[in-house]
């Protein structure tokens, strides 16, 4: 493994890289530069029904392709999370890229469609959840199953407080597991009840499945990237309200929201072996937002 190519012989999954403004395809291309190879997820129906619209795939494809290094390969495979099956097949096809996988990113989200709590609804929150929690968990504990010891497959169900047990200590990472949440922790989030609901799950049950994932040797980080343009934040395709956010931006230190870039950098940090000591941890980077 060459030191500028640290992801050398490696396979990731990015899922939700369906737009070449978005956070997933900046991953993606991140980890391929990298020297991973990349099975890229998407489902391009959502963007479709959000004021950003949809992306020309074949171009999304060329992106991350035009990333990767000599040898590393690319698959992009369609699914729509909300289906509790798609998980585990997921996992399966991003398997048989390269007959392995090391990396999984799950960074695909639902947008849209939300609303404050006088507007909430069962289905509401049932849509937001079976695609930014279910799903994310359904794909983290599939990517878990190809590292189970093979004598713990009929094994009973953990009880309250009881441990896996592994044979003897790993001497390195035996796979990374990404998720995203929000910044629900650090402020109000009005209007995106049901989306706050969701991805304050996965960052409070952070801890608890990471520490069952250690003793499979699998690091588990969960990412908040505060507010990062993707196209909601541009005039013409913005979902909200904008008419005080250019003032705000001028009291900040870099006078700007973040970029994919940024967020991809620390993803890119936490998939090499310089973050193999770091695992359980809700990281934010929003570059001092969360602070104001």
């Amino acid at each position: 493994m060459h030191a500028s190519l640290p992801l050398a012989g490696r396979t990731a999954l990015v899922t939700g890289v369906s737009r070449r403004r978005g956070i997933g395809f900046a991953v993606a291309t991140r980890l391929a530069e990298l020297g991973a190879s990349i099975v890229a997820h998407h489902h391009r129906p959502h963007d479709l029904e959000q004021p950003w619209g949809g992306d020309d795939l074949d171009a999304v494809r060329r992106g991350i392709r035009s990333a990767l290094t000599p040898g590393a390969e690319l698959r992009d495979l369609g699914a729509d999370l909300a289906d509790p099956a798609q998980a585990e097949s997921l996992i399966d096809a991003a398997r048989g890229l390269t007959g392995e996988l090391d990396l999984l990113v799950c960074n695909h989200a639902k947008s849209g469609d939300d609303g404050g709590i006088l507007d909430m609804t069962p289905e509401r929150f049932d849509a937001f959840w079976s695609v930014n929690t279910r799903s994310t968990l359904l794909l983290t504990a599939a990517f878990a199953r190809t590292r189970r010891p093979r004598s713990g497959a009929d094994a009973a169900p953990l009880r309250p407080g009881e441990r896996l047990r592994r044979a003897e200590p790993f001497t390195e990472p035996q796979g990374r597991v990404i998720w995203m949440t929000s910044g629900q922790v650090h402020g109000p989030m009005r209007g995106e009840v049901a989306y706050a609901t969701s991805k304050a799950a996965l960052a409070g049950i952070t801890p608890t499945v990471a520490a069952e994932l250690l003793e499979l040797g699998i690091l588990l980080n969960t990412v908040d990237p505060g507010p990062v343009n993707t196209g909601y934040l541009d005039p013409e395709t913005t979902d909200r309200p904008l008419d005080e956010l250019e003032a705000y931006l001028a009291t900040t230190p870099f006078g700007r929201v973040g970029r994919p870039e940024d967020v991809a950098n620390l993803i890119g940090w936490l998939a090499t072996p310089a973050s193999a000591w770091v695992t359980g941890q809700v990281l934010t980077s929003d570059g001092g937002f969360s602070l104001g």
